[in-house]
């Protein structure tokens, strides 16, 4: 089940901003809540950086740990850690979050939700689809004069200009933001996941 309690909340307890807005940087809170003496034993470290990593990605524990079983089947480049994170990483609305089409994550998954992008062309409401390379997505016609996509648009192109003429960090995924398209030129290496992520406890904490 997700958690849809309060999120400033969640951001205190992982002493990290877990949704990438100001509202949410825990720095700016008023309040100081201090942890308790005991120290963590590891299953309770792994736990913590697992818990981080669910809650950053906005997915259920049913969601995370399947991603967990998916990636000790699969056959693809990696251990099984890197092939967890590549597969997350190329979930839809985790793709049109990292492109900077959303603002955060939930919001890309709300917007996929409402059917506002197509994937190669077909329109698509799930935002668990998992793309591969040489995947295009773009956002559909009708939608690119609503005020919303305006002033993503323009945040897009104030962000290229501070950042030498680049509208996000992904250097697997391509980028028009004047047409508002994105293509998965690559697949995502260990290089290119969350740095955040201590992804080798979270293997430990499910292989137990």
């Amino acid at each position: 089940m997700r958690y849809t309690g309060p999120k400033k909340k969640l951001c205190r307890r992982e002493g990290v901003n877990l949704f990438g807005t100001e509202k949410y940087n825990i720095q700016d809170s008023k309040k100081t809540f201090f942890k308790g003496g005991r120290k963590l034993s590891e299953f309770g470290f792994q736990l913590r950086k697992k818990q981080l990593a669910k809650r950053m990605f906005g997915l259920s524990e049913k969601q995370f740990s399947s991603y967990f079983k998916k990636a000790q089947k699969s056959n693809g480049e990696g251990t099984t850690g890197e092939k967890m994170l590549r597969l997350i990483e190329l979930r839809l609305d985790n793709v049109i979050f990292r492109a900077n089409f959303a603002r955060t994550r939930m919001q890309a998954r709300q917007f996929v939700n409402h059917a506002h992008f197509t994937v190669n062309g077909v329109k698509v409401s799930i935002p668990s689809i998992s793309l591969k390379e040489g995947d295009i997505i773009c956002l559909r016609d009708k939608l690119k004069e609503s005020p919303l996509y305006k002033s993503l648009l323009e945040e897009l192109e104030e962000f290229s200009k501070q950042n030498k003429g680049k509208v996000s960090g992904c250097k697997w995924i391509e980028i028009d933001s004047k047409n508002l398209k994105i293509t998965v030129k690559s697949l995502p290496v260990k290089e290119d996941f969350e740095q955040i992520v201590d992804i080798q406890k979270i293997v430990e904490f499910y292989s137990k």
